[in-house]
C-alpha cells in the first residue's frame, strides 16, 4: 500500500508548497501531489501542521550529559538519540582543543560509531581547533594552540576514516594561508573564529578557501570603525556563511537582525554551539578541560565568561521568528540546507529532496516541535 504525508504546508529546497500530499516510499521521500493520487493508499494526517526537513546542527559539543571529547562510543549514541527530541536529524559531533593524541583518538571513536548510532545521523566530524589564539580563547585550553599543521591534520583525518568536514583555525596563525588551500582541496570546509584577525587576515584567508565564520560575534574581533576586524569580515566578505548562536544571550537579537540583513539569511547558519548540559537541569558540569557552571539558560565559566550553550535547535527556529528576524521559511532554512551547504553534507541531509532519506520534522504554527521522523517512522512526538 502506498504511503503518504498529509499537512497544510511543506518546506521544499526551492520553494514552499501548501496542503497536499508528500509520498514516503521506503524510508525515502517520493513526489509532492496537489491531491491525493491514489485513494487506497495510507495517509499520514498532520492537518493544522507544517513539515520541515529534519534539522541540520553543525557545530554541537555535546549533550544528555555527554561530549564527544569524553570519547565513549556509548555517549555520543546517547547524543544521537536525544538529539531527535530537538528536531535534530542530523550532526557534526564537534571537538574541542585538545592534545593532538587525544584529538587523534576521538577522531577514530567517532568514525567507529558514526554508521552504529540510531538517532540523529553522524555526518562527519567538526574540529573546533586547536590552531587559535589567546586572545578569545574561550573555553578552549590555549595549552595546546599551535599553527596549523598539515600532518597532524592527516593523521586525525586517517584516524576518522576520512569523515572530518569541517576544521576551524584563527587567520593571523603562521601558515594560515597553505594550510587552507591544501585541506579544501581535500574537500574539508575550513572556519575562522576564536581569533584577534583584522580584516586584511580574514579576507586573505577567505581567498585562500576558508567559507565560514564561527559563531558570528564571539570569540572574534569585533567591528570598529578603523579596524574592521572579524565582524567587519563576516559582514562584508561575499561567499562566506556565518554560525550564529541564537539563544537570546550570546547574540542580541538585533545584531543577529543585523548580520541577516547584510549577508543574508541564506548565509547564515543556526547552530548550538551545545554542550554537555543541554537536556540536562542546571548545575554544575564539565566543557572539554574546564568546570561549566549552568545556570538561567547559560553555560558559564567559573570567571562567567560563556562557554558553549545550552540552546536546542528547535528553540533556535523559534526565536528567530518570534523576534521577528525571520520567517518561519527562512528559519527553517537556516537551520537546515544552509549549515548543509556551508559544511558540503548537503547530497546527505538539510532538504526534503526525492530519493533522500526521509529524515523530517512536523511543526506546529508557533514554531514549536511537534515530531521528528527518521528514514519515514516516527521517533520523537512532543
Amino acid at each position: 500500500m502506498r504511503r503518504f504525508l498529509y499537512a497544510d504546508k511543506f518546506f521544499m529546497n526551492s520553494d514552499t508548497r501548501g496542503a497536499g500530499y508528500l509520498e514516503l516510499v521506503d524510508g525515502k521521500f517520493g513526489d509532492y501531489y496537489k491531491e491525493l493520487p491514489d485513494d487506497n493508499a495510507e495517509v499520514v494526517d498532520r492537518s493544522g501542521q507544517w513539515i520541515a526537513p529534519g534539522l541540520v546542527d553543525t557545530h554541537i559539543h555535546g549533550f544528555k550529559n555527554h561530549d564527544v571529547m569524553d570519547n565513549d562510543a556509548e555517549g555520543l549514541k546517547v547524543m544521537s538519540d536525544g538529539l531527535l527530541e530537538c528536531g535534530v536529524t542530523s550532526f557534526l559531533p564537534t571537538t574541542l582543543t585538545s592534545s593532538k593524541e587525544r584529538l587523534k583518538d576521538v577522531a577514530a571513536t567517532i568514525g567507529q560509531v558514526q554508521n552504529e548510532v540510531t538517532g540523529a545521523k553522524i555526518q562527519g566530524i567538526y574540529f573546533e581547533g586547536p590552531f587559535f589564539t589567546e586572545e578569545h580563547k574561550g573555553a578552549q585550553n590555549p595549552i595546546y594552540f599551535g599553527d596549523p599543521d598539515l600532518a597532524t591534520f592527516h593523521e586525525w583525518q586517517e584516524a576518522s576514516g576520512g569523515i572530518i568536514k569541517k576544521i576551524a583555525l584563527a587567520p593571523e596563525r603562521a601558515g594560515v594561508k597553505e594550510f587552507v588551500k591544501a585541506v579544501t582541496e581535500e574537500g574539508v570546509v575550513v572556519a575562522l573564529g576564536h581569533s584577534d584577525a583584522t580584516l586584511e587576515e580574514a579576507t586573505d584567508a577567505v581567498e585562500a578557501g576558508a567559507s565560514v565564520f564561527v559563531h558570528a560575534y564571539n570569540g572574534m574581533r569585533g567591528l570598529n570603525h578603523r579596524e574592521p576586524g572579524m565582524v567587519g569580515a563576516l559582514m562584508s566578505l561575499q561567499h562566506v556563511f556565518s554560525e550564529l548562536i541564537c539563544d537570546g544571550h550570546h547574540v542580541h537579537p538585533q545584531a543577529a537582525e543585523i548580520l541577516m540583513e547584510k549577508a543574508g539569511h541564506d548565509h547564515v547558519a543556526l547552530i548550538t554551539d551545545c554542550m554537555m548540559a543541554g537536556g540536562m537541569p542546571d548545575g554544575d558540569y564539565i566543557l572539554g578541560e574546564f568546570p561549566v557552571v549552568v545556570k538561567d539558560g547559560t553555560a558559564r565559566l567559573q570567571e562567567g565568561n560563556l562557554a558553549g550553550s545550552i540552546l536546542r535547535l528547535k528553540e533556535a527556529i523559534k526565536n528567530v521568528v518570534d523576534w521577528g528576524i525571520a520567517t518561519p521559511e527562512q528559519a527553517v532554512m537556516m537551520a537546515t540546507w544552509v549549515p548543509a551547504v556551508s559544511c558540503k553534507i548537503d547530497d546527505r541531509c538539510g532538504s526534503i529532496a526525492k530519493d533522500r532519506a526521509a529524515d523530517f520534522i512536523v511543526l506546529n504554527p508557533d514554531m514549536t516541535l511537534a515530531e521528528t521522523y527518521l528514514n519515514g517512522e516516527q521517533r520523537y512526538e512532543a
